[in-house]
């Protein structure tokens, strides 16, 4: 039937062409038309082969604020307490330093209504006392003032008295050394009365009144010398007044110093004690004023986490959720840790909101609609509980804004663009299972940036 073997072909034998499936099998037309669509189709192929394909790094993440004080916080309480009321409700915008909920003490040593009051007075009463110890101690100082005159007076007059002794020693010696000088001169004479008196020259009467003016001299030098002895005694004990004096003064100033001490070291402590007590009360008042929960910015009450009047809590507990009103929005995405080295500060990024209609072809991202382009301003260099990379997008000035009404929260998809190869690199890449090309961004003249393949 093919013509292929040596037998009679059938064609002779039967007329084909009265078939309609011969028919259109001769039908050379359609043969030439459909050869052509296959030349077409290939050559197609072919071009779309040298195409360029942008690579590319998904990632998954959500909308977020880029400074960290304009993202969505939580109050705290900094003291545990009992919620008395509220003075919001959700979704209710604040300002900074207004109000949110007033709480009461639950620790028995803060219940006290007049506790600032009372340890105010405490302090007081310390300050009055200080007052007064200071005041002693100025009357010691001027006993001290007193006592050391008073010695100076006393050691003036003993030394004095000392010096008429020495005087009057003086005085003494010289009358002692005179009386010497008679005894030794009535000796002579009674010894010559008695000479003279054995040769016969002299009464016996006249020898015996020598005698006993020479011993009546001897009694007075005896006399004189005893007297000496005693001035001399009385010089010895002024000498020693002096030292009584000093050491009799010397006692009672360093009492009274002792006590000048004592009295500085109570106000010492009296002041150590009104510190004490001045930081409880400041401290009594701070916590006083923390009664009251206030926004710490401007913002919307998101959420109240503690919501029952007379629910008690710790100090740290989450009290209420705030969401600022004035932020700057960016996008927080992960990549994984084998894509981090493609992705690079200033880098050009893809972002498709969920709840925005889009229609996305990540090799070509000019030709997509309903994705807005981003940069990259931070790549964190730990990774994250999720085993990924956190990846921050701000908005790219020079592109389409960003929808107005997006909220802190929303998911986003992301797409980080990488280097331009041809679509059949990328194919043999894909199926060869290869991670995409690794680049250095290389800066240029224009509002982008060239990527220098490596």
């Amino acid at each position: 039937m093919l013509n292929i073997s040596k037998n009679k072909s059938i064609s002779k034998e039967v007329d084909l062409n009265k078939y309609s499936s011969f028919q259109r099998l001769k039908r050379k037309k359609d043969y030439n038309i459909f050869n052509k669509f296959l030349l077409a189709f290939f050559l197609l192929i072919i071009i779309i082969m040298f195409l360029p394909w942008t690579q590319n790094v998904k990632g998954k993440g959500f909308v977020t604020a880029l400074s960290p004080d304009q993202r969505p916080q939580t109050i705290q309480s900094p003291i545990p307490g009992r919620i008395e009321k509220w003075y919001v409700k959700e979704g209710d915008f604040v300002k900074k330093g207004d109000t949110i909920l007033y709480i009461s003490e639950i620790k028995n040593e803060y219940q006290d209504p007049n506790l600032l009051e009372r340890t105010r007075e405490q302090r007081d009463a310390k300050k009055a006392s200080t007052v007064s110890y200071k005041e002693k101690q100025k009357a010691l100082e001027q006993q001290i003032i007193a006592l050391q005159q008073e010695q100076k007076n006393k050691i003036s007059q003993a030394k004095n008295k000392q010096i008429q002794l020495d005087l009057k020693y003086e005085n003494d010696s010289i009358y002692l050394v005179a009386l010497e000088n008679n005894v030794q001169i009535a000796k002579i004479q009674y010894d010559r009365a008695k000479t003279l008196q054995e040769e016969g020259l002299k009464a016996v009467k006249d020898v015996e009144e020598k005698k006993i003016k020479w011993q009546d001299s001897k009694a007075k030098y005896i006399a004189q010398q005893n007297k000496l002895n005693i001035t001399q005694n009385d010089i010895r004990n002024a000498e020693l007044e002096v030292f009584k004096i000093n050491a009799t003064y010397l006692d009672k100033l360093s009492k009274l110093r002792g006590e000048i001490h004592s009295v500085e070291s109570v106000i010492q402590d009296t002041k150590a004690q009104v510190s004490k007590l001045e930081n409880q009360a400041n401290n009594y008042e701070i916590r006083r004023s923390q009664h009251y929960i206030t926004a710490p910015q401007d913002g919307i009450v998101n959420r109240a986490i503690r919501v029952g009047i007379g629910e008690a809590f710790k100090e740290g507990e989450q009290l209420v959720s705030i969401l600022p009103v004035n932020y700057d929005i960016a996008v927080e995405t992960f990549v994984s840790p084998i894509d981090l080295p493609l992705i690079h500060e200033g880098g050009d990024v893809r972002i498709q909101f969920e709840g925005w209609p889009v229609l996305f072809f990540s090799g070509w991202p000019n030709t997509s609609y309903g994705t807005f382009a981003g940069k990259v301003v931070t790549i964190e260099s730990f990774m994250s509980e999720n085993g990924k990379f956190r990846v921050l997008v701000i908005p790219d000035e020079t592109e389409k804004e960003w929808p107005k009404n997006i909220k802190i929260g929303t998911g986003a998809n992301t797409v980080s663009l990488l280097n331009d190869v041809p679509i059949w690199y990328e194919l043999w890449r894909q199926l060869n299972g290869f991670p995409a090309d690794y680049y250095t961004p290389k800066a240029s003249k224009g509002k982008s940036s060239k990527k220098e393949k490596k």
